[in-house]
């Protein structure tokens, strides 16, 4: 199997990715055609996103269970069309103490909970999502090495769409925490 794309660049370079979510009626449906198609998987994950209220984009803090944490800004337009996401990823060594400084800083927005199965596809991770709250999601993203690439980002995603046979009407526009917040759930 082929490796999964690589994250180790440095810290202070902004990275860029195409993006599509949408809601599953079948997580069993959506797992075995990912498993088809699968060049690589990681080991499923139990996430913890902490999304913090800040003037521009989106800020979280992502703890993983048994995996480092991260500090993730990103900006993305809310759009149910295969998007661009721009975003920094810094690691978190101590993740308590950034936790509780951003808290007093700029207080809690929410938080999402999640499992998440991830599989690879060439350049493109497959998210298959259990958000609490919410219920099942699959998201694709398209990983690129150059913003030059969006185009070529956005036709692997649209091929993806038709074999996972995604409708429009499952398309997303926001984020799973645009989502909480719109049920009553945020801070």
């Amino acid at each position: 199997m082929n490796s999964p794309p690589d994250d180790n660049r440095p810290n202070d370079q902004r990275r860029c990715n195409v993006e599509l979510k949408a809601r599953l009626p079948s997580l069993d449906a959506a797992r075995e055609i990912a498993q088809s198609l699968a060049t690589d998987q990681l080991p499923d994950q139990r996430q913890v996103d902490t999304y913090f209220r800040c003037h521009q984009g989106r800020l979280k803090l992502r703890e993983i269970d048994g995996a480092p944490a991260q500090l993730i800004s990103y900006q993305r337009p809310d759009t149910t069309a295969a998007k661009p996401s721009r975003y920094y990823l810094i690691d978190v060594p101590d993740p308590a103490t950034m936790l509780q400084g951003l808290t007093e800083a700029l207080g809690i927005l929410v938080r999402v909970e999640k499992y998440r199965q991830i599989y690879f596809y060439k350049n493109v991770r497959i998210h298959l999502d259990q958000v609490q709250r919410l219920g099942t999601f699959l998201e694709f993203e398209a990983v690129l090495e150059r913003e030059e690439q969006i185009e070529q980002g956005e036709a692997v995603l649209a091929r993806l769409q038709a074999q996972f046979t995604i409708r429009g009407e499952d398309l997303l526009t926001s984020s799973y925490s645009d989502m909480l917040i719109d049920a009553g759930e945020g801070k």
